[in-house]
């Protein structure tokens, strides 16, 4: 019952009786001499151990935090003054709800500007102007008539040998002079009629711009959600590079880790992660891979990998630190050593002073797979 293979309790009463046999040799020398000899005993019994038989797991660190669903801040699309604020930090609201409202004077100057223009442009206002043309189009084309007429007459007359040669070029040239008064009259109204609509169309549009970015002056959140953040006090000037808020969603949290390009190629979607956080001392949560996004992030040398909890924590906060051990392999029944017994990967002491070949397999933190060339049984000493 007492005889572990890694020989913990024998050597617990080795240890015990090393000590008990310092404290014999204290009555009878020196103290430096008796500590060296007791540090000695203590120290030389733990330098030795048997390979352990259980559960092995190699796995790859990450580093992350925690993210709400859906995290994302929030922006302006103009410059402005903080006028309003609508939340505050913890708040929770609904796709829609109002955040704050910016005031931006000369954007509302430009409104009403763009406003007066598309009044002033509108084409109903200004079909006043093409009646006026069309009329000038209505009298040139009477005159033109009635000019063209009277030059057919006389031509007739002097078909007839009436009248004189001077009179009838005459009238020619003041009937084609009507033609070109009232094709000139024709121009001069397509032009003003495509002038006003495109000025009609011009001005309307701009004011449907102004008045869309009225909608700009008061932020809202794009979801359900609640404010994690708030930046900027009421008063305060802000432009679109500023980060006004962080919303994301209230209930639903991921983990974005970055793992080192020399081991990205283990992980694989769908792995169980090993989660430790700062905020949970000494507990253990689970998670497993979601997303591997592809492109390393050159100044780190890492990559961004999702997770999503399958036995989160109670309560989680964004921005939370974790660390994160993906299982690539699991092993149970392995004969294992601790890693610092190993000596170049391939060797082990036994004997005090003999080395024997040893083959390894997976391997954690602390902890090395035998595979061949020790047992449990083999007592194997560290090196120094």
């Amino acid at each position: 019952m007492f005889q572990a293979k890694n020989g913990s309790i024998v050597n617990f009463f080795r240890f015990v009786l090393s000590l008990h046999a310092c404290r014999q040799m204290m009555k009878n020398q020196p103290t430096i001499l008796l500590l060296t000899l007791m540090l000695y005993a203590c120290g030389s019994k733990l330098e030795k151990i048997y390979p352990q038989t259980g559960k092995i797991t190699a796995a790859v660190y990450g580093a992350g935090i925690v993210k709400a669903r859906s995290q994302y801040q929030v922006f302006s699309t103009i410059s402005g003054i903080v006028d309003k604020i609508y939340v505050t930090e913890n708040d929770e609201v609904k796709n829609g709800s109002p955040i704050l409202l910016v005031k931006d004077l000369p954007s509302k100057f430009n409104r009403e500007n763009s406003d007066l223009s598309a009044r002033y442009a509108d084409l109903r206002i200004n079909e006043d102007k093409l009646i006026d043309l069309k009329n000038n189009i209505d009298l040139a084309a009477s005159k033109y008539s009635n000019d063209s007429l009277i030059f057919k007459r006389q031509q007739n007359l002097w078909m007839q040998g009436i009248g004189s040669k001077l009179e009838l070029e005459q009238k020619e040239l003041v009937a084609q002079g009507s033609k070109i008064s009232l094709e000139s009259a024709k121009i001069k109204y397509d032009d003003l009629r495509r002038q006003l609509e495109l000025n009609d169309r011009q001005t309307k549009n701009n004011l449907a711009i102004s008045r869309s970015r009225e909608n700009d002056y008061t932020i809202k959140s794009k979801l359900d959600g609640k404010i994690y953040f708030i930046y900027p006090k009421q008063g305060e000037i802000i432009n679109p590079q500023t980060v006004l808020a962080i919303v994301g969603d209230a209930k639903a949290f991921y983990l974005e880790l970055d793992i080192d390009e020399y081991d990205i190629v283990k992980v694989q979607l769908g792995q169980e992660i090993l989660i430790t956080m700062d905020s949970y001392k000494n507990e253990v949560f689970e998670a497993r891979v979601t997303k591997i996004k592809p492109l390393m992030n050159e100044r780190t040398k890492t990559f961004l990998v999702e997770a999503e909890f399958t036995k989160p924590p109670p309560i989680l906060y964004p921005n939370l630190t974790v660390e994160a051990n993906i299982v690539i392999q699991t092993k149970a029944n392995a004969i294992t050593i601790p890693r610092n017994f190993l000596i170049n990967d391939s060797l082990v002491l036994v004997d005090k002073n003999k080395l024997r070949k040893v083959k390894t397999g997976i391997r954690d933190y602390q902890r090395v797979e035998i595979i061949d060339g020790v047992t449990d049984k083999d007592m194997i000493y560290k090196p120094k």
